[in-house]
């Protein structure tokens, strides 16, 4: 591996969603001998990559974060986003999230909640199965025919007892997904919460993020749910049109 490779490494390692890390960890994940990595880490550690905690293990540094925040087109639809994703939690008073496709994966741009809103898996830069989220459900249901097939052939992990694990229905249900123009969940993510999700769309009708309000089951009410998420998606859509 060269320098550059086992740097990447080492910060990639931070991927998976992890916030704190020991160095073994590091290292197992990185797949380098803990000499290399040590000598690594404290470089990183030096320059302000990484921060050293008081208990010995690491997590991303403030520098890191500060390049990882001028990603452009992220910041971008973040800052479109965030007025409507406040107005949409000021009338639900629930979670809400703004996710976008990585990887066949959810990759969570931003996320808003109160003190009485239900908890969430989710976190900023943080990852969530495509098939078992409301965001996820419709990036894939309006992801390209090869991201769609490779994700309903790998194994569907069942996150809940209700998770949809068969290929066949999950099918059915972005088919409905994108001729309705909302998706939902029914405790397949968590158990006690539902979800209600549509579109951002951008000046050339493509999808490109979803937006969406996670609520506690026994308060959900979907008729009034899923006009403010729709409403707040589309007034996002026209934003993006706009800078197109």
């Amino acid at each position: 591996m060269s320098v550059a490779a086992k740097v990447t490494a080492v910060l990639g390692a931070f991927l998976p969603g992890d916030v704190r890390l020991t160095l073994t960890e590091i290292c197992r994940r990185a797949g380098l001998p803990l000499t290399t990595g040590h000598r690594l880490v404290g470089e990183l550690t030096a320059r302000g990559f990484l921060e050293r905690l008081p208990e010995g293990s690491y997590r991303v540094g403030r520098l890191l974060w500060r390049i990882g925040a001028q990603a452009a087109e992220p910041r971008e639809l973040r800052e479109l986003a965030l007025p409507y994703m406040a107005e949409l939690y000021a009338t639900t008073r629930e979670n809400v999230q703004l996710a976008v496709l990585g990887q066949d994966r959810v990759l969570c741009l931003e996320r808003l909640r109160g003190p009485h809103s239900v908890p969430v898996f989710s976190r900023v830069a943080g990852e969530l199965p495509l098939h078992a989220t409301g965001v996820g459900k419709v990036l894939l249901a309006f992801a390209a025919e090869e991201t769609v097939e490779r994700v309903l052939a790998a194994p569907l992990a069942a996150v809940t007892p209700n998770t949809i694990t068969d290929p066949g229905r999950l099918r059915a249900e972005l088919a409905e997904v994108r001729r309705s123009g909302l998706a939902h969940t029914q405790e397949e993510m968590s158990i006690g919460t539902l979800s209600a999700a549509a579109p951002v769309r951008d000046g050339d009708d493509r999808v490109v993020a979803a937006l969406s309000v996670v609520v506690w089951r026994h308060s959900a009410d979907l008729r009034r749910l899923d006009p403010a998420v729709l409403g707040a998606a589309r007034a996002l859509s026209r934003d993006l049109a706009a800078i197109s």
